[in-house]
């Protein structure tokens, strides 16, 4: 096609919609402020492991590489709650032949970089900084390693480069561009449970884990090397508060009993990793003349429902079907872009919220249990017809504003069930249809 496409940052998302574009055969240049994470030297940036589901799944699909990452992943069918005495609760995410995957996210980086590096027109720069975009001229400027700066001009360029994003950054100090940002009170930390002898797992290797705690909660991933990703989120003042080792070691065996013995560098890894901040960023317009925001830059999201990477693919691939749609036409592609992804964005921001909620206070109690067999019920008695909200985000590629209007119609249909105690009753097909009918249409 003869058109240049310049992508500020080299993450992800970034990378995966360097080999959409080459595909179609336009000329790529990335640049990415990090160092090359395939030379091994690489330090920075998050490790926290991602859960990749269908959305991802499907974006990775379209490029070839899902097997190979799918080797290198952990399926998680369920999670697995503990409570303060080390009792287990188990909650399967959907059929038994549904899972999300526990992948590395810098291992994830270095596949769709290594598969980039196979095309020709993709040239990809790291240790360079973006400072300036143009945004009607196409023309960006960078710093690199040396403190040079240069420009690069472009017919398009796409931000890639995160919830910090150096493009919308610029962006808004043009006018008409809304942009909001909502800090957790919440901060976390990355710990680690260490593998059992012969690199066996300590704990079920199929499920994510969640020690909740109303106010506070840990989760834990599984990893190929038989250890667990652990991430405590609580209170940013708490864990300032935790600041001897014996303030830590108390902390975490009242709290988390049943997994201290499994961390035995709980202490130097409480004090040397860094605290992390939980951000939610909206803003609007994404398109600005010839430059458009995708992934993080456009809707940075709080983790809670593990969409955030799936999220960012999936703009790739919306991106790339308009771009199919109208034949390269970037302008109408654009515009159908953004107005498509921008409600999903911003509902899928809300539902990691809530799901922030549900996961630290609600599933250890009786009631959002009950709700839980209840609904895992419905949808093994009526495949098709009753959908979770969690299956219609997670195991689809329905619109996240579509899960979460259906979400609320699900939690009133369960809670009328509970109402009405027809429990019983969940076996009655034509009961039960109606009853679905009738909420659906409300």
């Amino acid at each position: 096609m003869g058109e240049k496409v310049t992508l500020v940052g080299g993450g992800l998302a970034g990378s995966l919609m360097a080999i959409y574009l080459a595909k179609r055969g336009y000329e790529v240049h990335m640049y990415e402020r990090r160092p090359d994470m395939r030379s091994g030297q690489y330090q920075g940036g998050r490790s926290i492991n991602l859960a990749l589901s269908t959305r991802g799944i499907n974006a990775l699909s379209r490029v070839g590489l899902v097997d190979d990452i799918l080797k290198i992943a952990i399926p998680m069918k369920g999670r697995q709650m503990h409570d303060r005495q080390g009792n287990l609760n188990y909650q399967p995410y959907g059929h038994a032949d549904q899972a999300i995957y526990s992948v590395s996210r810098g291992e994830l980086n270095i596949r769709l970089l290594q598969l980039a590096d196979q095309f020709p027109n993709i040239h990809m720069q790291f240790e360079t900084r973006c400072v300036h975009c143009d945004f009607q001229t196409g023309e960006t400027r960078y710093v690199d390693s040396d403190g040079y700066e240069f420009a690069d001009k472009a017919d398009i360029v796409l931000a890639t480069d995160g919830a910090y994003s150096a493009v919308r950054d610029t962006m808004m100090r043009t006018t008409g561009f809304d942009y909001s940002q909502a800090y957790e009170s919440h901060g976390y930390k990355e710990l680690e449970i260490v593998p059992g002898a012969n690199g066996t797992f300590q704990m079920e290797e199929n499920a994510l884990h969640i020690w909740p705690r109303a106010s506070f909660m840990m989760i834990a991933l599984p990893n190929p090397g038989g250890n667990f990703t652990c991430t405590l989120f609580l209170d940013e003042n708490e864990i300032n508060a935790l600041d001897t080792p014996e303030k830590v070691k108390a902390f975490f065996d009242k709290e988390f009993a049943d997994a201290v013995p499994m961390m035995p560098h709980l202490v130097e890894d409480f004090f040397n990793n860094p605290t992390g901040s939980l951000v939610t960023m909206r803003c609007y317009p994404w398109v600005k003349g010839k430059a458009a925001l995708m992934g993080d830059s456009a809707h940075a999201v709080v983790p809670f429902y593990g969409q955030g990477m799936n999220c960012s693919f999936e703009d790739c691939v919306v991106l790339d079907d308009c771009l199919e749609k109208y034949q390269g036409d970037w302008e109408k592609s654009l515009a159908e872009y953004q107005i498509k992804r921008k409600p999903n964005a911003d509902a899928i921001a809300t539902l990691a919220v809530q799901n922030f909620i549900e996961m630290r206070d609600l599933v250890g109690q009786p009631e959002f249990l009950r709700k839980k067999r209840l609904e895992h019920a419905l949808s093994e008695l009526y495949p098709g017809v009753y959908k979770s909200q969690y299956e219609r985000v997670t195991f689809s590629n329905e619109d996240y504003a579509e899960a979460l209007r259906m979400g609320s119609v699900n939690d009133a249909l369960l809670q009328h069930i509970i109402d009405e105690d027809l429990e019983n009753e969940l076996e009655n097909r034509e009961q039960m249809l109606g009853l679905m009918a009738q909420f659906q249409a409300c």
